[in-house]
């Protein structure tokens, strides 16, 4: 979506433009809008909301994991990719239904608290990361997201949750009649 290279800035610049648009979708968003189905996802909008902030969570999670396999031997994150890879039918499960069981729970001003925190711990982290960290990563499972590809760097995981994002947020059908 974006053709800037990605910086440090970049990446601090689009987390705090997603930071207002989902502050913006979910305080606009009705109780109608939110049952409604969303566009191209067995989702609703609600669960779509859910499900672009549990991005952001992945995210969080993947930045220990990208650290410390940048510092192995190529071969060693090949393999776990490979290993992950051969989950993919019930990671895609897994995905689909927490998402929908979390949206029932986190919701609305929860939300919206959840998903500042998680974007302050991201910002705070990206600040603090070394440059040479942010060059090194490893290898994805690329058939758990169409954003993964086969190596992608510290700096592209930071940036995936905003690609996740942009592409849902294109789904959701809030503020459309039924």
């Amino acid at each position: 979506m974006n053709s800037a290279p990605l910086t440090r800035q970049t990446i601090h610049d689009e987390l705090e433009r997603v930071r207002s648009d989902f502050h913006t979708l979910v305080t606009a968003a009705s109780p109608a809008d939110l049952r409604r189905p969303s566009s191209g996802t067995r989702w609703t909008n609600g669960q779509l909301l859910f499900h672009m902030f549990f991005g952001y969570l992945v995210v969080r999670r993947l930045l220990p994991l990208v650290r410390l396999m940048g510092r192995l031997p190529e071969p060693v994150s090949r393999i776990f990719a490979r290993v992950l890879e051969a989950g993919t039918r019930p990671f895609h499960i897994i995905n689909y239904q927490s998402d929908r069981g979390a949206a029932r729970v986190i919701h609305g001003p929860q939300l919206l608290r959840w998903f500042d925190r998680t974007l302050d711990t991201l910002q705070a982290q990206l600040a603090a990361e070394p440059a040479a960290a942010l060059a090194r990563g490893m290898h994805m499972p690329v058939s758990w997201d169409p954003y993964f590809r086969d190596w992608m760097s510290l700096a592209e995981i930071y940036h995936y949750g905003t690609q996740h994002y942009d592409h849902h947020r294109q789904q959701l059908t809030i503020g459309q009649a039924s």
